[in-house]
């Protein structure tokens, strides 16, 4: 596995994104000899008292920068939240090759970076995107790990049902780019646009294509037939999520094409989607907002958040 390393000056004037990493490394989980940087942000109160992480995992193209909106309201209320860009993406080492990224991969280096690396384990899960794809399979296999969930325009495909045509729109646009526009895509994503210095954000982590090797695999890995290589792990993770108890929120927004219609299905079928009484917040439609909520409706979305964290402590 050939590794790439984005030079710490091209994070060094993000718009409003001043948070410094801590690195964890993680193993090649297929047993190669590589080990990988994961970067990662820590924000808010620390200490024994200070209730649960909230843990925030980005998707294609982005990074944890996608977050910034989210973090800042989220200390702003008092709470911990922990932020990691996946490998490929962000301040993370970057195998240079598309056939070095699987889906297994990416969900065995969260784990180890999140369990291990960081030791956290009492979590609340805030996932979009891949984040979804990643951290709803981490809650399936660890569900004691996890205090509630809050799943954001995500989902997990297991190919029974086609993707939407926008979707394969996007994949189809990033086979074909010989220059992988990043900052053009998030931008694409997005209902409120992007500032020149937030589409500049998101090209940072990428010096040239060959740095992009993780935004080119990412489409690649959904799995989209019955037969994909990820499908069974994914009909097993839905069947463990049917049975997590503990409070599950649906915080889709109005305006998702590729994801949209995930929120009815998650809503319907973990048993902590819903599940009333004091221990439930309460589902949420985002208005105004696009694939990238984060950006489009981050306070509204860190409100939500809130909330879970709120009813976990009460």
């Amino acid at each position: 596995m050939r590794v790439l390393r984005t030079a710490d000056d091209r994070f060094s004037d993000l718009e409003g994104f001043g948070h410094k990493p801590r690195y964890v490394e993680v193993a090649d989980p297929d047993g190669g000899p590589e080990r990988l940087r994961m970067a990662t942000y820590g924000v808010g109160p620390e200490g024994p008292d200070v209730g649960p992480t909230v843990l925030l995992l980005h998707g294609e193209p982005t990074w944890s920068y996608l977050y910034r909106h989210v973090m800042d309201a989220l200390v702003g209320s008092g709470v911990r939240a922990v932020a990691l860009d996946l490998v490929g993406f962000g301040r993370s080492d970057k195998p240079a090759d598309v056939a070095d990224h699987s889906y297994a991969r990416h969900v065995a280096w969260v784990r180890e970076a999140v369990f291990e690396g960081l030791g956290l384990d009492d979590l609340v899960l805030l996932g979009q995107d891949w984040g979804g794809l990643i951290g709803l399979r981490l809650v399936a296999s660890s569900p004691d790990r996890f205090r509630a969930v809050v799943a954001a325009n995500t989902g997990l495909p297991t190919g029974d049902v086609d993707m939407p045509g926008p979707w394969w729109q996007f994949r189809r646009a990033v086979e074909r780019a010989e220059v992988l526009d990043v900052g053009r895509l998030v931008a694409a994503g997005c209902l409120r646009g992007l500032t020149p210095g937030a589409r500049a954000a998101y090209d940072a982590p990428f010096p040239d294509e060959s740095y992009k090797a993780g935004p080119r695999a990412m489409p690649l890995l959904v799995p989209t037939r019955p037969d994909d290589p990820e499908t069974a792990a994914n009909r097993v993770a839905w069947a463990a999520l049917a049975d997590y108890d503990r409070p599950f929120v649906v915080a889709f927004s109005d305006s998702d094409p590729i994801t949209g219609p995930m929120a009815a299905v998650l809503r319907e079928h973990v048993r902590g989607a819903g599940a009333g009484g004091g221990a439930d917040p309460g589902h949420a439609m985002l208005r105004g907002a696009g694939h990238f909520l984060q950006e489009d409706a981050g306070s509204e979305l860190a409100s939500v958040v809130v909330g879970v964290v709120r009813c976990l402590t009460r």
